[in-house]
């Protein structure tokens, strides 16, 4: 068993692949690599999508690495193989990015990434540190993680679903801000799970026990 952090220089890999090391020791999930190459993603049996920044230098710089984007296609759309994007990958997932100007994402789960809007003047934008999940739907990956269970965020965009059947959690921020979407073999989280403790360190491990 392989899990394959995709590395398309988005930023700094070093925690989250720690926290998969150590979590993919403890389940028995096999092998953690970094790794930009499309014939690496094509052998993985599970797939993890990064990213920091913002969603335009993220979404040019995935398409500009050979070969990357169609092997993670034929990974997960068609062979169905366990995603999960993390932060500005999850973002990716939407049809539509809107952050400097309008960017198409992946279009894996209907949707556009959106700027957070509080109203309330002493709600400043990033949205940065720990916030409390609201869990609204089950889902696997989940198992074991509560609403009130705190996680890391640092965004100023939210990924707002076309489906609500998409949504599997969110936080209040002046209202719900999404943290976790979800369709059939992909999930992808607002929230860095490498920074959120237990909280975040359970969702990698059903992840890597996760068989859709």
């Amino acid at each position: 068993m392989l899990t394959v952090l995709v590395d398309y220089e988005s930023g700094n890999l070093h925690s989250a692949e720690k926290a998969f090391q150590r979590m993919s020791l403890e389940t028995g999930a096999g092998d953690v690599l970094v790794s930009a190459r499309a014939e690496d993603v094509a052998r993985a049996t599970r797939i993890v999508l990064p990213g920091d920044g913002a969603f335009p230098a993220c979404r040019h710089a995935l398409g500009a690495v050979d070969g990357l984007t169609e092997a993670l296609e034929d990974a997960v759309l068609r062979r169905a193989v366990p995603f999960m994007g993390i932060c500005v990958g999850m973002q990716m997932l939407a049809s539509m990015g809107r952050e400097y100007e309008d960017v198409a994402g992946l279009d894996w789960i209907g949707g556009e990434v959106v700027r957070i809007a509080p109203t309330d003047p002493t709600l400043k934008v990033p949205h940065m540190g720990w916030n409390d999940l609201v869990i609204d739907r089950a889902h696997p990956v989940l198992e074991g993680v509560n609403s009130g269970d705190h996680a890391y965020f640092v965004h100023s965009y939210q990924f707002r679903v076309a489906d609500p059947a998409h949504l599997l959690a969110h936080v209040d921020y002046d209202g719900p801000v999404t943290a976790i979407v979800a369709r059939d073999n992909i999930v992808g989280t607002q929230f860095h799970p490498e920074k959120s403790q237990a909280t975040g360190l359970r969702m990698i491990a059903n992840f890597l026990r996760w068989t859709p």
